[in-house]
């Protein structure tokens, strides 16, 4: 057991909003910080690594996993289960290592409600304006005009569920909310949750105590 047990760092906004490239800077800024790989049963796609970019298994598997508890969280997406394995999850801030995940609010909730709930740092990331958000979608020129209306459309589905996260930001400057978010993940690695030794160390100044008095 580390000296600090990890957090999941839950990153959830509308596409366009900046999460991943957050993302991307909270793991340069702390390179101990691992991103979540998920469990999912559709067919490894050429070049893609079982353990490195999905954990892959067959349905039956998978389907035992979530009615034994070790699925933290998972969707049926487009035909295919998708997960966040509890096991390796577990393994990984006992050693004292975030984990960070980049899923919906529906994901989200699932893991606070899991056994690792305690442990989560939830944080919802805003666009500044609508009109802003459709600009970034457009300007990084990934995506067909179509699938750009789709991803409006669903926007405000995601970002109606602000309200069930730990921390909000609004994306108005990269540099400043990427700061914010340091700050925060700082704060939260020194909760009373995530200091496993705290309630022995009090034990030993409260035996202190009443030796000298």
């Amino acid at each position: 057991m580390s000296d600090r047990r990890g957090l999941l760092i839950i990153l959830s906004s509308p596409s366009g909003a900046g999460k991943s490239t957050l993302s991307r800077r909270l793991v340069d800024w702390d390179p101990t910080i691992r991103f979540s790989v998920s469990a999912t049963t559709r067919a490894p796609r050429p070049g893609e690594v079982d353990g490195q970019h999905y954990h892959f298994m067959d349905e039956a598997t998978f389907k035992a996993r979530v009615s034994d508890g070790g699925m933290l969280e998972h969707a049926h997406v487009f035909g295919n289960f998708y997960g966040s394995p509890r096991a390796i999850v577990q393994e990984a801030i006992d050693r004292g290592e975030d984990v960070l995940f980049d899923i919906d609010w529906q994901g989200a909730q699932q893991i606070r409600n899991s056994a690792l709930g305690q442990h989560t740092l939830s944080i919802f990331i805003l666009p500044p304006s609508i009109a802003e958000l459709h600009r970034r979608l457009r300007t990084r020129g990934q995506d067909s005009d179509e699938v750009i209306a789709k991803r409006m459309q669903k926007s405000w589905d995601e970002i109606s569920h602000w309200d069930g996260y730990d921390y909000v930001l609004v994306n108005d400057d990269l540099d400043a909310t990427e700061d914010k978010l340091r700050a925060i993940l700082t704060a939260a690695r020194l909760r009373r949750s995530q200091q496993p030794g705290i309630t022995a160390h009090v034990r030993k100044l409260q035996a202190e105590f009443e030796e000298t008095s």
